[in-house]
């Protein structure tokens, strides 16, 4: 069993969930608020918590891309029950959502408020403690400081702060063996990407940068696996810290990737699904900005020097049968110039290796359409 003090306290490792009280004792976190969704509810995993946690209330359900909504409604019954805490347990939406209720149940005001583009970070102090327990391999969110909400006004909003850290995150296989394929693939091509985006950023910070490389090798050589037997011990781990370290280097910043999936998620569509349609066409875009760089990604993914990444990438994205063009999402034509404009503001904009103008990202969502 390994412990792991990076950004937080991280247990990982098969059976880890049975660790889950004695982390909440640790943080003297006594009535805690879980939070999840109705798929994770289905597979058993909410009442394996409540086995091992009898004294917490439950709010289960979260939207597959969640929202301010939700929020309230899981807020009110943190202050019904009079919780003292959090348990998020499920992929990145649950985290997400269970991050802004740990927000809001500490500071005044809207969420809009603390939104990182109008200098909300800075706003966020001590937030109600939280647990992390993902059930997927792919967002991070467990040991990432960022939650994206879509507002009421149908805008997404991203709230930034290490404050929001989950303050342990509880990483068992064990729940990932149930996932089925196109989840496995959908969520292990998001870790892919965090550690490529986030070994592409302008940002300089060493420690992360190799985190982020070592994400990619593992996801490299361990999606696919995953994706094909999901009973597949070795390759859910090797998934799951693929996913950590994907988180761990957040930090660092993202790219264009992200600022696109950002807004098109607004829309109800699966970040992962986003991320896959949209990576080979920014791998291509970023090329004549990150020729060391891609050298090393080439040689992290044991892939021959001068092989073209956004080829390898969309060969591999076919591999898997994740859909290839957001036509096949439903996106609408006329909606992506909208898209471009909400994405070529958004924070991680600004570490994409190659700047990108709201025409140019126009024409990249164009590509894939």
């Amino acid at each position: 069993m390994a412990l792991i003090h990076y950004l937080t306290r991280v247990q990982f490792d098969f059976g880890s969930l049975n660790l889950l009280p004695d982390e909440l004792e640790l943080l003297g976190v006594k009535h805690p608020l879980l939070i999840s969704d109705p798929g994770v509810q289905v597979a058993g995993w909410v009442n394996a918590v409540t086995a091992l946690c009898p004294e917490i209330a439950i709010y289960a359900d979260t939207p597959e891309n969640p929202t301010e909504v939700a929020v309230l409604e899981a807020l009110a019954g943190y202050c019904e029950s009079e919780c003292d805490g959090l348990i998020a347990l499920g992929g990145g939406s649950a985290i997400d959502l269970a991050k802004a209720v740990a927000l809001l149940a500490t500071h005044s005001g809207k969420l809009a408020e603390y939104g990182v583009l109008c200098g909300g970070s800075e706003r966020i102090g001590k937030v109600a403690p939280m647990i992390a327990i993902p059930t997927t391999a792919g967002t991070g969110s467990e040991v990432g400081r960022a939650c994206s909400i879509t507002l009421s006004n149908g805008i997404k909003t991203a709230c930034v702060s290490l404050k929001l850290v989950p303050v342990c995150a509880i990483c068992d296989p064990e729940l990932t063996l149930t996932l089925p394929p196109s989840i496995t693939a959908a969520t292990g091509v998001d870790a892919l990407t965090h550690g490529i985006e986030s070994f592409l950023s302008t940002r300089s910070n060493p420690p992360a940068e190799a985190i982020a490389l070592d994400c990619v090798t593992r996801a490299g050589a361990w999606l696919e696996r995953a994706v094909m037997d999901g009973q597949n011990r070795e390759a859910r781990w090797q998934m799951l810290m693929a996913s950590l370290e994907g988180g761990m280097t957040f930090q660092k910043g993202l790219g264009a990737i992200h600022a696109l999936s950002h807004p098109l998620g607004a829309l109800g569509l699966h970040h992962g699904t986003l991320n896959a349609i949209l990576l080979p066409e920014v791998l291509r875009f970023n090329s004549s900005h990150t020729e060391e760089k891609y050298a090393h990604l080439r040689k992290a993914l044991n892939l021959p020097a001068g092989t073209d990444l956004g080829e390898w990438s969309e060969a591999l994205i076919q591999q898997l049968g994740l859909p290839f063009r957001l036509s096949e999402l439903g996106v609408a034509q006329e909606a992506l110039p909208e898209i471009a404009a909400t994405a070529a503001m958004d924070h991680l904009c600004q570490t994409n290796p190659r700047p990108a103008s709201a025409e140019e990202l126009l024409t990249v969502l164009e590509n894939v359409m």
